[in-house]
């Protein structure tokens, strides 16, 4: 089972959603930028990106704080996302069982989705860290989808973009690709991720498949 992270992987949101949550960190009397926002809480849930702020900043969020970041961020996705270059070639090649498992909420999975059309590839095989105890880069989000579908851990291939999404890959059993093809992919993401623990790094989706028939030995 090939097992997909959403933001930055499928669609490339990591900059929208960035300078959403950057802009209502300052509104909130908290200084903040995107970098900031990216470098710390890329691949994170959006929960433990506002207890972590709130620890360090020792401001305490508005209590419709969260709620309203991610409505801000789900109408700013319909209108500025886009798919990630290639991976419908990607997702039309692989054949199996797959699906999407996102730090995000199963809302913001479904909107980017639809608003990109990769909704088809998916179905119902979606997948929210919201469901588990601990986010990534624990490794509950990844247990929990392959018991919930079926397939061994080892049987598993995960495509990340984050050190975090690897560390719980990694973590589950399984194994992991990273992906540095986002937008707000920096020079230093590739050596993070093969740190983290990927098998291989590649920068384009049109390189997905001859990744994952590596790991799967043909």
């Amino acid at each position: 089972m090939i097992i997909f992270d959403c933001n930055g992987v499928l669609v490339d949101s990591e900059p929208v959603a960035a300078a959403v949550a950057a802009e209502a960190f300052q509104r909130a009397g908290i200084d903040m930028t995107p970098d900031m926002v990216a470098r710390y809480f890329t691949g994170r849930r959006p929960a433990d990106m506002c207890a972590e702020v709130e620890k360090a900043s020792g401001v305490t969020l508005p209590p419709k704080f969260a709620t309203l970041l991610a409505a801000a961020t789900l109408f700013r996705l319909r209108q500025e996302l886009r798919a990630i270059p290639h991976v419908s070639h990607a997702l039309s090649w692989l054949r199996g069982p797959k699906c999407v498992a996102s730090s995000s909420s199963l809302d913001r999975v479904r909107v980017s989705l639809v608003a990109t059309e990769l909704n088809r590839f998916f179905g119902s095989n979606l997948f929210s860290a919201n469901d588990v105890p601990d986010g990534k880069p624990a490794p509950d989000l990844f247990r929990h989808v392959a018991q919930q579908m079926g397939i061994q851990p080892q049987d598993c291939i995960v495509v990340e973009d984050s050190p975090a999404g690897v560390t719980a890959a990694v973590a589950a059993g399984m194994k992991a690709i990273g992906f540095v093809g986002g937008s707000h992919a920096d020079e230093d993401l590739a050596a993070k991720l093969e740190a983290s623990g990927a098998t291989s790094v590649i920068a384009d989706m049109r390189a997905l498949k001859a990744a994952v028939t590596r790991l799967r030995g043909y």
